[in-house]
């Protein structure tokens, strides 16, 4: 009969590759921070790096599924967790959805590249897509840093700092799939504009009595509302020619203003009774 020592085992890296397909938002750090709070206790080899073994990425994949479709707070999964074996662990659905075809669409050969999507555009310039990992083994060793073709770039400790967080703060909007690294090399997470803008604004909500798990509602209406535009931006993104994505931006750019100013609008409606009370 096999020890433990003998089964087969996952580093932190590949559990980040075996995962990411289900839980997009999934990195290191995220998958470190849930250690840190106790909800997951991978062994550990002499020299400290952790072993993964099927009961613990069984694990690790029901406490991400809970906060994806439940919004639970960590508290509450660590609970509930608390009262099961590894082997009671309620079953969950983990197939991917199938993709929704453009309207208008008729088959593959009438959708965008993945490249060619509305996440590959900012309202002045190209978002830089996201560059995978030179090496996400624990052993890696750091690559030199790269900067975004926004112009900035930030390590944790900086987008931190800046937005004036703690690590903590920045895990958990991480945790919750608001915040994610536009490039990774090696084991250093690198952050955008956009990434400081989301870490700031999460930061002020804090100081009115929000949680990150409150703040998730967000990027699912984002998420909504990207895939509505990319539908209305298809003719452009089709086309490969820098002209065709020149009119893409300039249309984003008027989608994102009608719809904040449609969202404020409908937000004040709704607030309407309770503010003339």
């Amino acid at each position: 009969m096999s020890t433990r020592a003998e089964t087969p085992h996952l580093s932190i890296g590949e559990v980040l590759e075996h995962l990411r397909d289900e839980f997009p938002d999934i990195t290191i750090s995220k998958i470190r921070f849930l250690e840190s709070q106790g909800l997951i206790d991978p062994e550990r080899t002499p020299s400290g790096y952790r072993k993964f073994y099927d009961a613990d990425v069984a694990r690790l994949r029901w406490i991400l599924y809970q906060q994806k479709e439940h919004f639970l707070p960590l508290k509450v999964i660590k609970e509930r967790l608390d009262g099961l074996d590894d082997g009671d662990l309620p079953a969950t659905a983990h197939a991917p959805e199938p993709a929704v075809e453009p309207a208008g669409g008729n088959g593959s050969s009438a959708s965008p590249s993945p490249g060619d999507t509305v996440a590959d555009l900012s309202l002045d310039t190209a978002t830089p897509a996201p560059v995978a990992a030179v090496e996400t083994d624990e052993r890696s060793t750091p690559a030199p840093r790269e900067v975004s073709s926004g112009g900035m770039s930030l390590t944790r400790t900086e987008l931190a700092g800046a937005a004036g967080l703690d690590d903590e703060q920045v895990a958990e909007l991480e945790s919750f799939g608001l915040l994610a690294p536009y490039s990774r090399v090696g084991e250093q997470e690198l952050f955008d504009e956009e990434g400081l803008t989301i870490a700031r604004t999460a930061g002020e909500l804090y100081k009115h009595g929000f949680e990150a798990r409150h703040l998730r509602m967000y990027k699912h209406f984002a998420e909504r509302e990207a895939d509505l535009f990319q539908q209305v931006l298809l003719r452009y993104l089709r086309q490969r020619n820098p002209q065709a994505r020149a009119k893409a931006r300039g249309e984003l750019g008027e989608l994102a203003r009608l719809g904040r100013d449609l969202r404020a609008a409908l937000l004040v409606t709704a607030l309407r009774e309770s503010l003339t009370e």
